[in-house]
């Protein structure tokens, strides 16, 4: 003769599930913030690096002064 055991998970077991997944909801979004800071500070650090070049330095890279912005950030939006 087998025995079959069913049981309902408790009303802590659910809540400390729930508790879990919102903490790691929000360390995730935390993370996900931190990356996209990154690769914007890295935009802008190049932005001011191609600022400080000369037109001279800036026309052998084929870029206008007044591009500079719109160089960096053409993968992002269209205009």
């Amino acid at each position: 003769m087998t025995t079959q055991t069913i049981s309902a998970p408790s009303a802590i077991a659910t809540f400390a599930r729930s508790a879990l997944d919102n903490i790691g909801g929000f360390l995730k979004s935390v993370g996900t913030a931190m990356v996209v800071n990154s690769s914007m500070q890295q935009r802008v650090n190049y932005v001011h690096a191609l600022q400080a070049k000369s037109d001279d330095e800036l026309a052998a890279l084929k870029i206008d002064r007044e591009d500079i912005v719109h160089e960096v950030f053409k993968d992002l939006y269209y205009a």
